[in-house]
């Protein structure tokens, strides 16, 4: 057995690192792209549309956040263009809510599907989006701000498709869950945290955060409302529920 150098263990050591922070952070994009794209799908099935509107929303929710962030970055072709798993899990995602979809009448079981597996998306992506944006080299303040941006590129996109006002513009702290997880991602890269250990507990706070502020009906002010900065849970509610 020949013995190896220090300098060579080191780099083995650096290269298992990477190993492992790569199938990290592409078992939180895969988990992010098909949990997205249930919620497309079922925004596509509440919206009544046929299974191509169903799988085409399904799958721009689940890609779009991703391709932004690999645009802005220089990451091109983006990896939901290169690797067909991502198309795959969407399309896959979006049959299985297509198939399995209530009756109309259920509108209130699709809506909890819908906001349950968006809280989940945004937060899987916005910790991916902030990972992948370390890895290319970005400072931290621009990581976490790409990390949002991924978060909730798809979300928006999908309110668009379906006609609807994008969530991020006016629902309860969306952009500030994609934004707080982000950030804990960010502060676990300075403090030298393991990549594992930074995802989950951004992605532990980015959902927490959504699926409180859903519940609470926390949200920041709106222009010309005279109210405090976090509404009550019913003017959330009925904002939510308006067209």
């Amino acid at each position: 057995m020949v013995p190896t150098s220090g300098a060579e263990q080191v780099l083995q050591t650096l290269a298992g690192f990477k190993a492992y922070a790569a199938g990290t952070l592409l078992v939180l994009e895969l988990a992010g792209t098909f949990v997205f794209a249930l919620s497309g799908a079922a925004a596509g099935v509440k919206h009544r549309l046929d299974l191509f509107g169903v799988l085409v929303v399904s799958c721009a929710t689940a890609t779009a956040g991703g391709i932004t962030r690999d645009v802005l970055i220089g990451a091109v072709p983006p990896a939901a263009l290169r690797d067909w798993r991502y198309l795959g899990i969407s399309v896959v995602a979006g049959l299985v809510v297509f198939l399995s979809s209530p009756r109309p009448e259920r509108q209130q079981r699709l809506r909890n599907l819908i906001l349950t597996f968006d809280a989940a998306g945004l937060a899987l992506f916005a910790v991916s989006g902030t990972q992948t944006a370390l890895g290319y080299g970005l400072n931290p303040v621009m990581a976490a701000l790409l990390g949002m941006l991924t978060g909730i590129g798809g979300g928006m996109l999908r309110d668009v498709l379906v006609s609807d006002i994008p969530a991020v513009l006016h629902s309860d702290l969306y952009a500030v869950a994609a934004l707080a997880g982000a950030l804990v991602v960010v502060a676990g890269h300075v403090l030298n945290a393991p990549p594992a250990v930074s995802a989950l507990a951004g992605a532990a706070v980015c959902f927490g955060i959504r699926v409180v502020a859903l519940w609470r009906g926390w949200r920041l002010p709106i222009a010309g409302e005279k109210t405090n900065a976090v509404g009550s849970a019913d003017d959330a509610g009925a904002r939510r529920d308006s067209p």
